[in-house]
């Protein structure tokens, strides 16, 4: 979904990024247009989709018209961000969906934040959100594609709320893949960079290992709108979807494929291979099989120190799930963490040596298959969690419906620290890929 053909969108709600910034760059678009109709598709349709925690449309407005006074800041002047409620926000609280900080306001915005917000964007709300984006308490959202059906986690909000046209970004945290499986479910683009790639100054954290903040939207072009805004420069050089080298990797884990993302895969390959790139699968070293178990150590036991202030202060408030993890209850020894961190540690320079003559782009699913039935999960990161701990960036990309109707995307992984130039890759095979551009155009769930 190019940004010129959303330009001729009549709701400015449905537009991307990219098209809105262009009309208010050109004054055929004020930014308290743009922001009353976003709030307009809030007060339409959140009561079923329920992906907003925190969302004042008086202050929105007064905001918009004072953007509406200034010179543009630049390309992203005006255009709303949803905020998932780990991050802090000057204007809005931050609970992280937990009964322990309850209208907590911590007065000042997150380093990710305060870099939009100077560049002009309009901070819209805060978004539900997965107990510390850990574990606890689930979001309150629903796919919007079906109330029935989780839109995962824990990114919940954030990725129910770009897929409904609440906002045309809003960013999410992964630990493990709390940015990408959602987007696979919503059917929507997403970007996890690298990782320490944007800063994670005022975000709560539960890995120091894994934890990285990025950004949905609803084409690549305002993917690459959002980098920019963290020097993540576009990168130019001309992208041939004809030569591209592809390595389809079903990973260590592909026993837990379902049908929908076999499906989304397999039509993904086929498709780029049709258009000419030279897909041949990719076999990982063996030493990446214990990479899924690493994480879980990492995870539980970083999980462990960033939890224990709540256990010591709070305990009764502190979900089980996260209490265990301050209790070490999975028993994960010092030889075990260490281990699992040298395992990490050596296997991504092999990652990143894959990367050259023979190989472009890594293509890999980016969940199991469609979003679950049932508000009681988020799904299984489980095809998520070693491109995490390797650092790589991550772009998902819908690629079809499965066999319940519901979305389901496809992973582009590249080498660490080349965000731009998987970007740039993602921007060329997106059209290949995802066979329903205009889904978004439909009404979604009723």
């Amino acid at each position: 979904m190019d940004a010129i053909s959303q330009t001729t969108e009549t709701d400015p709600a449905r537009m991307t990024a990219s098209a809105a910034s262009a009309l208010i760059a050109s004054r055929q678009l004020s930014c308290e247009e743009l922001a009353r109709a976003c709030l307009a598709r809030i007060a339409r349709r959140d009561g079923k989709v329920r992906a907003w925690l925190w969302v004042d449309p008086d202050h929105v407005i007064r905001r918009a018209r004072e953007l509406d006074k200034l010179p543009s800041k630049g390309p992203l002047h005006g255009i709303p961000f949803g905020v998932k409620d780990v991050i802090d926000t000057a204007d809005y609280p931050t609970t992280q969906n937990s009964p322990i900080y309850d209208g907590a306001r911590i007065g000042r915005d997150a380093a990710c934040v305060g870099i939009v917000r100077g560049q002009g964007a309009l901070i819209l709300g805060k978004t539900d959100t997965v107990e510390f984006a850990s574990g606890g308490r689930k979001a309150l959202t629903r796919n919007p594609f079906n109330g029935a059906h989780t839109p995962g986690g824990s990114s919940s909000g954030s990725g129910a709320a770009v897929a409904d046209f609440h906002v045309p970004f809003a960013f999410g945290t992964q630990t493990g893949g709390s940015l990408i499986r959602p987007a696979s479910f919503n059917g929507i683009y997403a970007l996890k960079p690298s990782w320490g790639l944007v800063s994670r100054e005022g975000v709560r954290m539960s890995s120091m290992t894994l934890d990285t903040v990025g950004w949905y939207a609803r084409c690549v072009d305002d993917l690459i709108l959002a980098a920019s805004a963290y020097r993540i420069e576009a990168d130019n050089t001309p992208v041939n979807v004809k030569g591209l080298r592809v390595g389809l990797c079903v990973s260590p884990v592909w026993h837990q494929i379902e049908p929908g993302g076999e499906i989304a895969l397999q039509a993904a390959a086929k498709r780029l291979t049709e258009a000419g790139a030279i897909v041949e699968n990719l076999d990982l070293p063996t030493p990446f099989s214990g990479l899924h178990d690493a994480h879980t150590a990492i995870v539980n036991s970083e999980g462990g120190a960033s939890f224990l202030p709540e256990y010591v202060n709070a305990h009764a408030l502190l979900a089980p799930d996260l209490r265990a993890k301050v209790e070490n209850v999975l028993q994960i020894t010092r030889e075990r963490l260490l281990e699992s961190y040298t395992l990490a540690d050596s296997c991504r320079p092999v990652l990143d040596a894959m990367f050259g003559p023979s190989l472009d782009v890594i293509l890999t699913p980016s969940s199991a298959g469609e979003a679950p039935l049932g508000l009681h999960t988020t799904g299984d990161a489980v095809f998520n969690r070693m491109w995490t701990l390797l650092h790589a960036p991550n772009v998902n990309i819908p690629v079809c419906r499965g066999p319940a109707n519901l979305p389901v995307g496809v992973t582009l992984v590249g080498k660490r620290l080349a965000d731009a130039r998987l970007l740039a890759i993602a921007k060329a095979v997106a059209p290949v890929i995802d066979s329903d551009p205009d889904a978004g155009a439909r009404e979604l769930w009723a």
